[in-house]
């Protein structure tokens, strides 16, 4: 990971040369709502991961992005991500061990778990105009949470007792990151990519979406579009701060961008 973090830093000092800045401050802010489909396993400590059937759930992300005319200092931008996942199980195998109790195979268990994070991203806009941006950069995925599961164990005189264990978490991800934008001419239309990605050892993170943005509003003042896509985010986790994860959200968003 150390590795990985230093080689982050290298790219955005490569990048920093070849950057254009704006002329202007510009402030970005948006909302996005995010149906997802989801499923995955997870574990602490190194023990075997548990399947878990997740709810469909709804989530909320907010974000804010500054950039500036001060030639290689890079824009930032901050996304806030909601994503509490729910779910149940039939405990499978030899039984399920999380924070120390083994829940009892063929009994049914349940999860409560917060992967919701903050993105911390440095980009520089390698190309901009009207029709087409390019953007890359570093993106550090800060992950503070908990992962709650309620279910059987068997006790000392042979009988189950229910009970819950609950771990909290947290760390920082750091992934590569880019955005790309086509505009359509003369319809208000524009197509984009953005996307963040990490691949090392066994941990593997990749979080885009890719849609279709429509403006509204467009003057001096402010820009207004509302926007509409697809977003997927991967979470295999090993070992952050001893929890383990394979976790894929993925579904339909839409939402609205306010430029001053």
């Amino acid at each position: 990971m150390k590795k990985y973090c230093i080689a982050a830093a290298l790219s955005m000092a490569c990048l920093a040369p070849v950057a254009q800045a704006d002329t202007v401050l510009g402030l970005y802010v948006g909302v996005d709502g995010w149906k997802a489909d989801n499923d995955g396993s997870f574990s602490d400590n190194n023990n075997a991961l548990q399947n878990f059937n997740f709810e469909d759930e709804t989530f909320v992300s907010y974000y804010a992005a500054l950039e500036h005319p001060i030639p290689l200092v890079p824009n930032i931008k901050l996304k806030y991500t909601e994503l509490e996942l729910n779910g149940n199980t039939t405990i499978s195998g030899d039984g399920f061990t999380f924070d120390g109790s083994t829940f009892k195979p063929g009994t049914d268990a349940t999860a409560m778990t917060d992967f919701s994070h903050v993105d911390y991203i440095l980009y520089y806009e390698i190309f901009d105009n009207d029709l087409v941006s390019i953007d890359l950069g570093v993106n550090a995925k800060q992950f503070d949470g908990e992962v709650v599961v309620t279910g059987d164990i068997n006790t000392s005189d042979g009988q189950g007792d229910r009970v819950t264990e609950t771990v909290d978490f947290s760390g920082f991800i750091p992934l590569v990151y880019g955005r790309a934008e086509v505009g359509l001419p003369l319809t208000g239309l524009s197509v984009f990519f953005e996307g963040s990605l990490l691949a090392i050892d066994d941990s593997k993170v990749q979080d885009y979406q890719a849609g279709i943005a429509w403006e509204l509003i467009d003057n001096l003042a402010v820009d207004v579009a509302v926007k509409a896509g697809y977003r997927s985010m991967t979470l295999e986790l090993d070992d952050v701060d001893d929890i383990n994860t394979n976790i894929d959200a993925s579904g339909p968003f839409a939402g609205i961008q306010v430029h001053f």
